[in-house]
């Protein structure tokens, strides 16, 4: 019989773990899976679970949660040789976005359940962001520049709640907007973009939900795509808004982009976030792990054909 380890966070999406969880749990037992469970109820927990399911050595786990989630448990899971199932439950879901897995529809966790048993293995790229104070792997999109600050700014501010807590951190930030100095080395190469707003460098296509700052990336061609945005005024930032919710901002001539397999970026008060978690400040050295995870998706051609999730593992 197969064994899924299930790990949830039941804050995910406001709220919204707690029930994800319980649909698949009980969707996997109806497919007839062997099913260890357990909740974390902070970071520390969390991370424990997943050491102690790495320990278990199921057959697959089951995260239930959001990109936050999986940014807690990431370092723990590269190199196990454990495939991911991911029960999109968060407020963002970039990964699941990325990757075209269902999210917030009754049918989610059921969806995430089938492809535990019955789903295709498929190789993820992983992100490294090394700081001179924090390091950490991620999935996703690691933020240098403005779009970092507004995060920083964000988890500094006491009120309001929700959404509005980030708007007015934008607000706050475009009114303090300054060009960044940056030095950008790609693969060694010494890069001729020095002043800009933001550098973005993605294992994936979007973050902060759906937004798609790297409209080109792809986690399994072990290349990130990076994007430079130049200095520009408040006002035009504030244009450029629209055309980056489409993924037409890298037609602008104010935006660069490359491909790259290590990036070193520094400059004076830089910040670093990835998967929407502060990595560290000052300088960052970001590489990517190829093929550094598995995650089980669901079968497209109704294949239940149940995979040896291992061999997708170097």
């Amino acid at each position: 019989m197969r064994h899924v380890f299930v790990l949830a966070n039941p804050e995910s999406g406001r709220g919204r773990g707690t029930a994800a969880r319980d649909a698949a749990v009980a969707r996997l037992r109806e497919l007839g899976l062997r099913v260890s469970e357990r909740t974390g109820s902070s970071v520390d927990d969390t991370r424990r679970f997943a050491a102690e399911a790495v320990a278990a050595r199921p057959d697959a786990l089951v995260i239930v949660g959001g990109d936050g989630t999986l940014a807690i448990v990431l370092d723990v899971l590269v190199g196990s040789g454990i495939p991911l199932v991911l029960v999109p439950a968060g407020t963002g879901n970039d990964l699941a976005r990325a990757l075209g897995i269902p999210f917030g529809s009754p049918d989610s966790a059921a969806v995430a359940a089938m492809a535990a048993a019955h789903g295709v293995s498929r190789s993820l790229d992983v992100g490294e962001a090394i700081c001179p104070d924090g390091a950490a792997h991620f999935l996703t999109v690691a933020a240098l520049g403005f779009d970092a600050k507004v995060s920083e700014r964000t988890n500094s501010l006491r009120w309001p709640r929700g959404r509005a807590r980030y708007y007015l951190a934008m607000v706050i930030e475009l009114i303090r907007l300054r060009p960044m100095a940056f030095a950008l080395r790609a693969d060694g190469a010494e890069i001729a973009l020095s002043h800009g707003t933001l550098i973005a460098v993605g294992n994936t296509r979007s973050y902060g939900g759906g937004m798609p700052v790297c409209p080109q990336a792809d986690p399994h061609d072990g290349l990130f795509d990076v994007v430079h945005v130049a200095p520009v005024g408040r006002i035009t930032l504030i244009g450029l808004l629209p055309r980056l919710l489409r993924g037409t901002h890298v037609r602008l001539p104010q935006v660069t982009t490359l491909r790259a397999t290590e990036v070193d970026v520094s400059a004076p008060g830089l910040v670093v976030y990835a998967d929407g978690e502060r990595i560290g400040s000052e300088s960052v050295k970001i590489r990517v792990i190829p093929a550094a995870l598995s995650i089980l998706l669901p079968s497209a051609d109704g294949d239940h054909e149940t995979p040896d999730p291992r061999k997708a593992h170097r």
